[in-house]
């Protein structure tokens, strides 16, 4: 992480779109030299002082680390929603839960005018313009993903969205050049457990394992069931695939920072 490029961005603007999405809009010349990648999923680590830390951003984050574990800045991966390079502005959203989570928590209380420190870009997927149907499944921490993802789907393609939010009120304004048909599932009034939920529903889709590829992002159980359905289930090969659990229901982003790799090496001996 210390040898990406670091970056300051200055909020200027804050915007709630639904009640558990914010967005944030960073410019100003801590961001010159900022090099957008060509990636869909793009995503910087956001760098957070902890409370108490004797230091704010700009800061060294070599030297910030030589002080006590507690005192580290804590990194969050973000997706980048948009780079408009006229502006030079980046913009964020945030998943909040209230007073819960560092990023979530920042992103509450921002105003114009704060700053936040951050090193990247970096990515791994864009949707490949030749496939017939783009598939995408996840939460409310995908929704910036699966957003950027699909302004990049050609004209003529199918755009198949299945998306986890809190209720209907979480639903978000979703925009594609190509043919778009959004699934929502609403969390507080579903029957069944949210994996099971979102499994069902891409088993209701017209998909062909042969003309599809999938982007399955988000929560981490919610993931590791669709994945399962997609390879075992539809038979779609592994390289027509990107999944990637964000994060872990009961666990903080500490803890499943801890476990993630032997947790992904299981799920892949999985299927």
């Amino acid at each position: 992480m210390s040898d990406a490029p670091k970056h300051v961005g200055r909020v200027r603007r804050v915007e709630r779109l639904t009640p558990d999405l914010v967005r944030a809009t960073l410019g100003g010349p801590g961001l010159a030299g900022f090099e957008p990648v060509p990636w869909t999923d793009a995503y910087v680590n956001l760098l957070f002082p902890p409370p108490g830390a004797p230091y704010s951003a700009p800061f060294d984050v070599a030297e910030a680390r030589t002080l006590e574990r507690h005192r580290w800045p804590l990194p969050r991966r973000f997706t980048v929603r948009r780079w408009d390079t006229q502006r030079g502005e980046l913009t964020v959203d945030f998943v909040t839960h209230g007073e819960a989570g560092t990023a979530g928590r920042w992103a509450q209380q921002a105003q114009p005018g704060d700053l936040l420190q951050l090193q990247g870009p970096s990515g791994g997927y864009r949707p490949d313009p030749d496939v017939a149907t783009h598939l995408f499944v996840g939460d409310e921490s995908a929704l910036p993903a699966i957003a950027a993802s699909l302004e990049a789907v050609p004209e003529g393609r199918r755009a198949l969205v299945v998306a986890l939010v809190a209720s209907p009120a979480g639903e978000l304004a979703l925009s594609c050049p190509g043919k778009l048909r959004v699934t929502w599932l609403h969390r507080r009034t579903l029957d069944r457990p949210a994996a099971d939920a979102m499994v069902a529903a891409v088993r209701a889709l017209d998909l062909d394992a042969a003309g599809t590829h999938g982007f399955v992002h988000g929560e981490a159980s919610q993931t590791r069931a669709v994945r399962r359905h997609l390879l075992g289930g539809l038979g779609m090969a592994r390289e027509r695939l990107s999944v990637s659990p964000y994060w872990r229901r009961t666990m903080t982003d500490e803890d499943w920072r801890v476990v993630k790799e032997d947790w992904l090496a299981e799920v892949d001996a999985e299927v």
